[in-house]
């Protein structure tokens, strides 16, 4: 199967090579600001003739939004914007009017109803301090060198990397992966090159092709697993807590800078910046690291996971877990098991948001009409079943596939799907979960498993 992937990769620039970088960082900033000044004052000009009653006809035309035609129009300014636009690469200035051309297309959409989830404002000019600091190449010579140390990129020439690249190298070497483009990216104090990868990677059965699991994610427990297997939460944030507010409050009693009175920011106090992104750093790292391997495993072990649509932006709303639900990553864990369960020849199965996992008895099916979250422990009145609430939700999200006998062929979920689920619907991704009411049975709906029991056709699928 051929699928996008990226390899991610830290750098070790020299000092030259950082100026570099940031030169480059800057171009596309520049080009982004150039291109949305000239449509914003397009539209405000076109804004102020309707208010004078000029005519449609008679308006100013109107810039277009096409990236060649932006790049066009910036080619036969960048002399007199830029003068120094011979120093970077042309790709950087092609990269900052491609984000601003997604984004115009991105507020189009939304107003016009195209795009569905939340509105999307018009873009705004980025800035030094606040945006991110970034870059990304399309064409050029774009290769990593055989060593597999260091990647050889255009205008910044070869660049140390701080780990090997030996997995893409040896994909390159064999033909099957192909660089579509590459991302510099600072994050935190170090560089990152980012490899967007057209990958041919071989199809895969797991192992165990009848294994299904059911996944509740939770605070107390990162996932409670239907076969009764408990993950622990690493609490990476509540660990770093101590160290993060000592270098915070040592930043604070430093000499930081001031934009009114002209101020510039003391060594001390760039370097307790410095170390406090580290820190941050650090935390993210630890947490991305043991999302992976989770999400890894249970993809290689499990023929189908059975997971819930979880409204995290709106979990996160309340202020007294919004800390604790951010450090667990519940989006992130539905992501990273869309496409590794793809590239394991899987099924990920999305239960409806409305399902009542929780409320709900996995030995007879009796639903319960409310159980508190401060309520740990499920107890059936019909059947006397005590269960540890997740314990219980696991084994539910479980029993919609085993009591259908749902197999592989169905289609996983794309990828590309959002993980948060609170900005749009949620797509299909092959059989999802309905709340009904016990004792009914769906039949003749394709695509579709009875919470309870009962049995559904299928339409014949391919296998992926």
């Amino acid at each position: 199967m051929i699928v996008n992937q990226a390899y991610r990769f830290a750098l070790d620039p020299t000092p030259r090579q950082l100026r570099d970088l940031l030169s480059h960082a800057g171009a596309s900033r520049k080009a982004f600001n150039w291109a949305l000044g000239l449509i914003k004052a397009q539209l405000d000009q076109r804004a102020a003739e309707r208010s004078y009653g000029v005519a449609d006809n008679q308006l100013t035309p109107c810039v277009s939004w096409s990236l060649p035609a932006l790049r066009k129009r910036w080619n036969e300014a960048k002399a007199d914007i830029a003068p120094w636009w011979a120093e970077c690469s042309k790709e950087a200035y092609s990269a900052g009017i491609r984000n601003l051309v997604r984004g115009l297309d991105a507020w189009r959409d939304a107003q016009s109803g195209k795009r569905k989830g939340p509105p999307v404002r018009f873009p705004r000019f980025n800035s030094k301090r606040r945006e991110t600091v970034s870059c990304r190449f399309t064409t050029g010579t774009i290769r990593v060198e055989a060593d597999r140390r260091h990647v050889t990129l255009p205008r910044l020439g070869t660049l140390r990397l701080h780990e090997s690249a030996r997995k893409l190298a040896r994909r390159l070497d064999n033909g099957t992966a192909r660089i579509l483009s590459v991302t510099v990216k600072r994050d935190g104090a170090r560089w990152y090159a980012s490899f967007s990868c057209e990958v041919d990677k071989a199809e895969r059965r797991p192992p165990r092709p009848d294994s299904i699991v059911g996944v509740d994610v939770g605070i107390t427990h990162l996932a409670v697993l239907s076969t009764g297997e408990l993950v622990d939460n690493p609490r990476h944030l509540t660990g770093a807590t101590r160290r993060l507010r000592c270098t915070a409050r040592r930043m604070s009693r430093r000499t930081g800078p001031n934009r009114r009175t002209g101020q510039q920011p003391s060594k001390q106090w760039l370097r307790a910046k410095a170390e406090l992104g580290r820190a941050h750093g650090r935390v993210a790292n630890l947490r991305r690291d043991g999302l992976h391997k989770l999400t890894t495993r249970l993809a290689v072990e499990h023929a189908t996971i059975v997971v819930e649509d979880l409204n995290v932006a709106g979990m996160v709303r309340n202020r007294k877990l919004a800390k604790a639900i951010s450090d667990c990553g519940f989006g992130t864990i539905r992501t990273m098991l869309g496409y590794k369960m793809l590239w394991n020849g899987g099924l990920l199965v999305v239960a409806d948001r409305w399902f009542p996992s929780s409320r709900t008895c996995s030995g007879c099916g009796a639903v319960k009409a409310k159980l508190p979250l401060r309520v740990r422990t499920f107890t059936c009145a019909e059947c006397g079943l005590i269960l540890d609430r997740d314990l219980n939700a696991a084994r539910n999200l479980a029993g919609l596939v085993c009591n259908t006998g749902a197999g592989v062929a169905a289609h996983p979920e794309p990828q590309g799907s959002n993980g948060r689920g609170a900005d749009r619907k949620t797509p299909f991704a092959g059989p999802v979960a309905m709340n009904r009411p016990p004792g009914t049975t769906l039949v003749g709906q394709t695509g579709t498993v009875p919470p309870q029991g009962g049995t559904t056709k299928r339409a014949p699928t391919k296998a992926h």
